[in-house]
């Protein structure tokens, strides 16, 4: 793994943060954002994600600068700062919401090609759920063949994928139309939307969904040829994606009206496209969004698998995690990815699960490890570790991580207690690896503070597993 031949450059790094990032959530971001939220509450949704993410691409530079020993940032940050199973914690639910991302994209990659086969449905049809697991396996044994091959290919569908999205939006902007954009700016014509307050928080989701990825550069920091690309390529990657994104939704809102926008089938981008241009716009963005979903669903499988060995290298997770193939990738890390994913895959056979059920359950996973990485940020600066005789410099780093550590708490709270209780469903499992663990190290399973968190858990847990029992909550 530490050959030259093995590591990533700038550009593969950038395209993993892009590609990760990029998958399926900016080609519904029309009809999610609408169906929660008029033009001024996503104004102002977008304003919060991007100082909020934006701080949070920083944090993610900063540790990858102050701490470059510790390798697989997004895990390895909440161990350093708030011990092993924090850590562990921060891992596990990292890896679910990667595999839940990616069986949300299949269920939308076919969805997508229902369009144009019925038998493909709303991608949770037998034959659908059939070819969505062919290939899920064939993903998985190009990932088998090396790290370095799979991230040159995924850059190639990163720069493919690119191509739609810019077409649509200079197609979009020709097309804009102001008094569209402008005629029911608070949603007041919708009293389902509730206050401004309301319609933001129930976009945030949304907007978590689609940066996801954001940390993809730290996870790989092990393999980056130079450690300062790491920080580099998380803050132009995120950048990029951010206009992109705004771009998209915005304009949308000034082609249709919300009330037409909330009532589209996804992706609802063609939808949009073929509203302005016609059927080939629907095409289009199809064939966009299938070369989309190749690269982020190859990108994700390659994160899963390596957040499992980074984690099993430094002992958090289980010995048998951290076995290599010939290429240098993780093969037990990987199955074990590619396992859950194909079992989840039946899972929607027979609980209806949606697109955008999957990704707000994937969403709420990946809160738990941002939070502890701007936390960590926060404890960092605060006391000083690294900042030797520059006092300015930490001033501005204790600041930006204050401003991470806020957002994260109110994506928190804008997930809602369903989320959260269904997360904590999710994350109590995770203990039988950190015990395996543990004993192979032959130490106690958790410190008295660990054991009151893990606790928290178990409480959340029944609530959640008593809520789907009695039908109060679902997938």
């Amino acid at each position: 793994m530490s050959q030259p031949a093995h590591k990533l450059r700038l550009s593969a790094l950038i395209a993993l943060v892009v590609g990760s990032m990029i998958g399926g959530g900016i080609f519904s971001l029309p009809q999610n954002m609408a169906a929660r939220a008029e033009v001024g509450a996503v104004l102002i949704g977008w304003a919060i994600t991007a100082v909020g993410m934006l701080t949070l691409a920083f944090v993610f530079q900063t540790l990858a600068n102050r701490k470059p020993e510790l390798d697989s940032g997004v895990y390895a940050y909440a161990k350093a700062g708030f011990g092993d199973y924090m850590g562990f914690s921060s891992a596990w639910g990292y890896w679910i919401s990667a595999w839940m991302g990616n069986v949300g994209y299949f269920v939308l990659l076919f969805s997508t090609l229902g369009y144009f086969f019925p038998v493909f449905g709303q991608g949770n049809t037998p034959i659908a759920i059939a070819c969505a697991s062919l290939l899920l396996w064939a993903v998985h044994f190009l990932v088998m063949r090396g790290i370095k091959e799979a991230a040159f290919i995924n850059q190639i569908t990163t720069v493919a994928k690119l191509v739609p999205l810019l077409m649509f939006i200079v197609i979009a902007a020709v097309a804009f139309k102001a008094d569209i954009f402008t005629r029911d700016i608070w949603g007041l014509g919708n009293p389902n939307f509730g206050s401004v307050v309301d319609q933001v928080r129930n976009m945030m989701l949304v907007t978590v969904f689609v940066f996801i990825g954001i940390e993809g550069a730290s996870v790989y920091s092990a393999r980056a040829e130079k450690r300062s690309d790491v920080g580099r390529a998380t803050v132009i990657g995120f950048l990029g994606v951010l206009a992109l994104l705004v771009l998209v939704n915005v304009l949308s809102l000034g082609i249709m009206s919300q009330p037409e926008l909330a009532t589209l089938q996804n992706p609802s981008l063609a939808g949009v496209l073929e509203h302005i241009v016609g059927p080939w716009g629907a095409l289009l963005i199809s064939i966009g969004l299938a070369v989309s979903l190749l690269g982020a669903l190859l990108s994700w499988a390659l994160l899963c698998a390596e957040i499992l060995y980074a984690t099993a290298q430094d002992k958090t997770m289980p010995a048998f995690l951290k076995k290599e193939n010939a290429n240098h990738v993780p093969v037990n890390a990987l199955w074990l990815t590619n396992v859950m994913i194909q079992i989840f895959l039946v899972i929607t056979l027979f609980s209806a699960s949606t697109y955008t059920n999957l990704i707000y359950l994937a969403s709420s996973m990946i809160l738990v490890p941002y939070l502890w990485s701007a936390a960590y940020a926060v404890l960092l600066s605060g006391r000083g570790e690294t900042y030797e005789g520059a006092h300015g410099e930490r001033m501005k780093d204790l600041l930006i991580g204050v401003i991470a550590l806020g957002y994260a708490l109110w994506l928190l709270y804008a997930g809602g207690l369903k989320y959260l209780l269904l997360s904590a469903l999710l994350y109590a499992p995770g203990v039988i690896l950190f015990a395996q663990a543990k004993r192979e190290q032959g130490q106690p399973l958790f410190t008295r503070v660990e054991k009151g968190i893990f606790g928290c858990v178990i409480v959340g847990a029944s609530l959640a597993a008593y809520g789907l029992y009695s039908g109060v909550l679902s997938l």
